[in-house]
């Protein structure tokens, strides 16, 4: 199993579809007004649906924009027909193939957020990544080769190795996959996410991998000692917002993947602050706070527009164990048998 065209995905968002045009103007963000959201007979905003969170905003606003927050409306419509071209050239140019899939089964979108902003980080104002703490750890691998690294991997794609399982990446064992998070983070394809709701619990299943977070909202406390691979989440209503508050993270994750083939800081020490508003019939506004003092120098937030799809989420049968981790080992143990002979 491979993963090479998300680093196609992450050149076309941060190199062709921002780059700024000669008329570039001063705009503030535009995140659209909130409007009367639908309602549950409970009185709490109808959060329900399918949700589609692909886009072609950087997670990280391009260095050549500047203190720029958002594009002009010119601009925007400049980045989206460059994005819908350089795609439609990419998928002829491959003839149908590339990574572990062909090209009918890419979904990297060809639209800004709704906002227009340049990055999908609003905090801190440059819309970059706050800087590294002291001793912070950070894991980098590779899409195309194999990067020597110490257990436990905590990058989603790649491997530091094919002496086993715990040598791969965790979106190649299937435990987590690589937009799905938490936090959710547009990528390659499957960025899709369906959310259910009840009085005293919301369920937020990813098409990626069908993860799946039963969140409850009766204020129970968070779990003791119990460390989970997607966190310890617990709810609450912040007036019409949905408030996630997520802890006890295991330290086989990491605190925050920028991308697939890297990862930054551990599991154990994050502190992930989730919100849910649903802005008009057709936006759900998912913002995220990142709060880790053992990886980062300060919080960092996000805010991703997602809009509302009237298709359904797919079975992704991706598990652990699966045909394409074994015959990934199996093929090492043929070429290690090969190399023995004399």
């Amino acid at each position: 199993m491979t993963y090479r065209h998300l680093s196609i995905v992450t050149a076309l968002m941060l190199v062709s579809c921002l780059a700024p045009t000669a008329e570039a103007g001063q705009t503030a963000p535009g995140v659209p007004n909130v409007t009367e959201p639908p309602r549950l007979a409970d009185g709490r905003p109808d959060l329900q649906g399918v949700w589609d969170f692909r886009t072609i905003t950087p997670l990280q606003r391009p260095r050549g924009l500047g203190d720029r927050a958002a594009l002009t409306e010119e601009e925007a419509a400049a980045a989206e027909a460059r994005a819908a071209e350089t795609q439609t050239a990419l998928v002829e140019s491959i003839g149908g193939k590339i990574g572990a899939y062909n090209a009918f089964w890419f979904d990297l979108g060809t639209n800004v957020v709704s906002s227009r902003q340049t990055s999908l980080i609003v905090d801190p104002p440059d819309g970059r990544l706050p800087p590294l703490a002291d001793g912070a750890t950070r894991q980098v691998g590779s899409l195309t080769r194999d990067v020597p690294g110490e257990r436990p991997v905590r990058f989603r794609s790649g491997g530091i190795g094919l002496a086993g399982p715990e040598d791969r990446a965790l979106a190649e064992r299937c435990l987590l996959g690589f937009n799905s998070g938490p936090p959710m983070m547009p990528s390659g394809y499957n960025n899709n996410m369906q959310l259910f709701q009840t009085s005293d619990h919301v369920v937020v299943v990813n098409e990626m991998v069908h993860d799946a977070r039963i969140i409850p909202l009766d204020g129970r406390p968070h779990l003791d000692g119990i460390r989970q691979w997607m966190g310890d989440a617990r709810g609450y209503w912040d007036g019409d917002t949905l408030v996630v508050e997520s802890r006890n993270f295991t330290a086989k994750t990491s605190s925050f993947d920028p991308g697939a083939t890297s990862s930054l800081g551990s599991g154990e020490t994050l502190h992930l602050t989730e919100r849910f508003t649903r802005l008009d019939e057709d936006t759900l506004l998912y913002e995220y706070t990142v709060d880790d003092s053992t990886t980062f120098t300060r919080p960092f937030t996000v805010a991703l527009p997602m809009r509302k799809s009237d298709a359904p989420v797919f079975e992704y049968a991706c598990h652990e164990g699966n045909y394409g981790l074994l015959n990934i080992l199996r093929g090492a143990r043929v070429d290690e048998a090969a190399q023995e002979q004399p």
